[in-house]
């Protein structure tokens, strides 16, 4: 060695001790820090849960958190305790006897409970290690084979977890162990998952890291017969179950339709079906033959177009009450002038006016007339109405008991359906009720719905009461045949001079069972001069200028304006 080499060859060490020495600090200082944080407050450095199963299901937990750093004033962990399964039922367990040590010393958890979460909070005291003990009911649930534990030994932390460890005592053998991890609904492996070896006797799982609220689940199967179920199994409400269609509620439902449907028959064979007839006709009207090509319209037994539609259809309509009104004025008791109008756009009006001694009147039509044309002066269509809703209700009341009266039902049509409808829509709204008690609270909302099915068939049955007695029915067919020579009887045979006359006799039957325009038509063809025919008709007067060409369209405006003006309240 030369000495004037030692110390210039020591010189350049010492001078990069010097120059590397403040770098070293640096790093120190913010490795340091940086080293402390893998175990900060928010981190636990390990968790570790040791289970222990007894045969009756219970599962006895005790869960040690591990800081190494600063630990958190309290730790929170939020068990879910219902957990949704295959259709509409649930898992739900218990969590009870929650204690709780920090540092060795015992300390008092906070617990709470909702309708899905049992929340935990532990406060640690400054203590690195936390211990939380508690019991849970309801996590072994049946499987195909056996029982099974299904239950997530770690869950719902407010910290995060760098390692994870836990251990299941088992009273007896297993037949299969899974283990999942990561979010709760993950199905991801765990990092390991082992038992049944020699160095494994008790399943054991280790995982991490793992985030704040992130589970560990595991599923531990058991033979049949060693480890009780302790499931509890509730269902959520849904439109599959409160409307179940399993044997019980289907055959029940079905039970009732059938009963329900032979009521509802039943009920319509003896109130609604009309009598059994099976002889002639009543002739209601008839052209009858005056002379050769030639015939006269003639009405049989009085029955009157108010008779006729009410007989029809079971009611006293609109175009019933309308029709009466023409036949009131063709046969002299009522005489209906169209007025003038003020202009083209303006709507048209009529006078109805009293005339004749008013002698053979029904007592349907005496009201009528005296409801809308009382003795005195003119009175206008378009005043009637705010003034006659009592007078058309007597007119209906008349003319159903006019119908029974004659022995064509035996019982007033309105008041048998009226309180066929009312029972209908009393049980049809109870059964509404009883459909929605039953959907929310059982799985028999089919039972329900049959007793609505049933409620709107008896709403269908009411419209058809009630029944006609044989005489009725033979009335019936008149109408029928009447209908038929209505809309296929010559209209140019009426006798000469008097086809005028004829021809308006016709029309209030032909406006309440049709054929009205060929008979108007007919009545049109009457005329054959250029004159106007204002008061060529004893029973409908029109302006100046007004033909019978006109009449077509006059007596459709004022059916619809006297039906719409008469019966609207």
């Amino acid at each position: 060695m030369h000495p004037e080499t030692t110390p210039a060859a020591w010189a350049s060490p010492r001078r990069l001790l010097v120059l590397v020495a403040p770098l070293l600090v640096a790093l120190a200082l913010v490795a340091g820090p940086t080293a402390r944080t893998a175990h900060a407050e928010g981190t636990a450095s390990s968790v570790v849960t040791t289970g222990n199963v007894a045969k009756d299901g219970t599962l006895k937990m005790t869960e040690t958190i591990t800081f190494d750093g600063a630990a958190p004033a309290e730790v929170t962990q939020k068990f879910e305790t219902v957990q949704n399964s295959v259709g509409d039922r649930q898992y739900k367990t218990t969590i009870s006897e929650v204690t709780a040590t920090a540092g060795g010393a015992a300390v008092t958890p906070q617990v709470s409970t909702d309708s899905r979460y049992t929340t935990v909070t532990v406060p640690t005291n400054g203590a690195a290690d936390l211990v939380i003990g508690y019991t849970v009911r309801g996590a072994v649930v049946t499987v195909p084979d056996g029982t099974a534990l299904q239950w997530r030994v770690l869950q719902g932390l407010d910290v995060a977890v760098t390692s994870f460890r836990s251990t299941i005592l088992i009273p007896g053998t297993f037949t299969y162990v899974r283990c999942t991890a990561g979010s709760p609904n993950s199905t991801t492996p765990c990092l390991s998952a082992a038992a049944g070896t020699e160095d494994a006797s008790t399943p054991t799982f280790t995982d991490g890291p793992r985030g704040e609220g992130e589970v560990v689940g595991v599923d531990i199967g058991f033979p049949a017969g060693q480890v009780a179920a302790n499931e509890q199994i509730d269902y959520r409400w849904t439109v599959g179950r409160a409307f179940s269609p399993d044997p019980l509620p289907l055959g029940i439902a079905v039970g009732l339709l059938v009963l329900g449907g032979l009521g509802l028959l039943l009920a319509h064979r003896r109130r609604g079906a009309d009598a059994a007839y099976s002889g002639e006709a009543a002739p209601v009207g008839e052209f009858v033959p005056v002379g050769a090509g030639q015939a006269e319209f003639r009405v049989v037994g009085d029955v009157r177009p108010g008779h006729v539609g009410t007989v029809a259809d079971e009611r006293v309509d609109p175009i019933d009450v309308t029709a009466s009104l023409v036949d009131l004025a063709v046969r002299g008791h009522l005489l209906i002038t169209e007025l003038p109008r003020a202009s083209a756009f303006s709507r048209a009006d009529w006078t109805l006016t009293r005339i004749g001694a008013g002698t053979g009147l029904r007592p349907f039509e005496q009201a009528l007339l005296e409801g809308i044309a009382p003795d005195g002066e003119p009175v206008r269509v378009s005043e009637v109405g705010g003034r006659v809703g009592q007078s058309i209700g007597k007119v209906q009341d008349a003319l159903y008991d006019e119908v029974v009266a004659n022995g064509w039902y035996a019982r007033r049509p309105d008041v048998v359906r009226n309180r066929f409808t009312q029972l209908a829509l009393v049980l049809l709204t109870v059964a509404v009720v009883v459909t929605a008690l039953l959907a929310a609270f059982t799985t028999f909302g089919l039972i329900g719905l049959a007793l609505v099915v049933l409620g709107l068939g008896l709403v269908f049955v009411a419209q058809e009461m009630p029944s006609r007695t044989p005489k009725g029915v033979a009335l019936l067919k008149g109408l029928g045949a009447l209908r038929s020579l209505l809309l296929t009887q010559p209209t140019d045979q009426m006798p000469a001079g008097r086809a005028v006359e004829e021809l308006s006799e016709v029309l209030p039957y032909a406006i309440v069972l049709g054929g009205t325009e060929r008979w108007l038509d007919a009545l049109v063809a009457t005329d054959t001069d250029a004159d106007p025919d204002s008061d060529d008709l004893s029973w409908y007067h029109g302006p100046a200028d007004w033909h019978l060409r006109d009449l077509p369209e006059s007596l459709r405006n004022f059916t619809t304006t006297v039906s719409g003006t008469l019966f609207t309240r």
